[in-house]
């Protein structure tokens, strides 16, 4: 089938390989248009450099809704998103024969929006997986045409399993062409019942309350990490905090247990406490221990 492709980040990058490498055709590949990212630079987005490294053609739209016309030129057989950036007018969804198949990062109807990664890491969720949709005007909403789960292990945060579960939806989406090109499988309505919608991540999210438990706060830490990541302010200094480690303590919610070069840095939680490694602004990524050979912080101290 020719397929036009529409994606942004590096989730996207697998099911594009995946399908580039597949007997079907992408035709065309869509893009968010060049943004500024690493200290002003404007650069092109990751799906946007590996298009052009595989030969494909590639554009980008502020508004796809205004191009219409020129995407129905390409006489494509289906569309394929995947973390596009995107709502997708009627127009564009009644274009192809197929039309528009989506590579979702949750088991659907759960977890619709676009962070279902890391909500569900937020979550304390022990599973997740890839679910390949028709897209609807609502969002994730669309029926369901096949789906494939993975357990999540305390090991991983939003960097891991956003890896691995676009490992998964390449194979998916691969497999869900080839059936619907042999006329096999079906799409089935979600239960709308079931479903559960999240917003955006914001940075506002990485700062830590302390009154929450610390499973809660780990797991925000899984989430969040490596964006926007987790942060907290002691005195007049706002640091980031990584690593988070659940140990024994109790005490006031923020307040610091221990701060030395053996036990390093342990702040209570509403349960219990804490091991982090930290940052300060314009420094570097420590082990708390080694912060704490040249700087001290005050036992009873409280992160806020």
């Amino acid at each position: 089938m020719k397929i036009i492709f529409l994606g942004t980040p590096d989730f996207a990058i697998p099911s594009l390989e995946a399908i580039h490498e597949s007997h079907h055709e992408i035709v065309l590949v869509v893009t968010q248009p060049d943004r500024a990212r690493n200290r002003g630079v404007v650069t092109p987005c990751p799906v946007k450099q590996r298009a052009m490294e595989l030969g494909l053609e590639v554009v980008s739209f502020d508004k796809i809704r205004q191009h219409v016309e020129y995407l129905r030129e390409y006489q494509a057989d289906c569309m394929v998103t995947c973390a596009y950036g995107q709502i997708l007018s009627q127009d564009i969804l009644d274009m192809t024969r197929v039309g528009v198949l989506n590579v979702h990062g949750s088991l659907l109807p759960k977890y619709r929006g676009s962070s279902p990664i890391q909500w569900c890491l937020i979550n304390g969720e022990q599973e997740t997986g890839v679910t390949i949709m028709r897209t609807s005007l609502g969002v994730d909403s669309g029926d369901i045409f096949m789906a494939r789960s993975t357990p999540i292990s305390t090991s991983d945060n939003a960097e891991t399993l956003m890896s691995r579960l676009s490992h998964i939806g390449a194979e998916l989406i691969v497999e869900a062409l080839d059936m619907i090109e042999r006329g096999e499988g079906a799409f089935t309505p979600q239960d709308e019942e079931r479903s559960t919608h999240y917003p955006m991540l914001t940075k506002d999210m990485g700062r830590i309350d302390w009154t929450k438990t610390s499973d809660q706060i780990v797991n925000l830490y899984r989430g969040l990490s490596p964006w926007p990541g987790l942060y907290s302010t002691l005195g007049d200094i706002t640091f980031k905090l990584f690593d988070f480690e659940i140990v024994e303590g109790s005490g006031e919610c923020g307040q610091v247990l221990f701060a030395d070069t053996v036990r390093g840095l342990v702040i209570a939680t509403r349960d219990g406490a804490v091991r982090v490694n930290l940052q300060v602004p314009g420094g570097k990524k420590m082990d708390s221990r080694d912060y704490l050979r040249g700087h001290s912080i005050e036992i009873g101290s409280i992160f806020e």
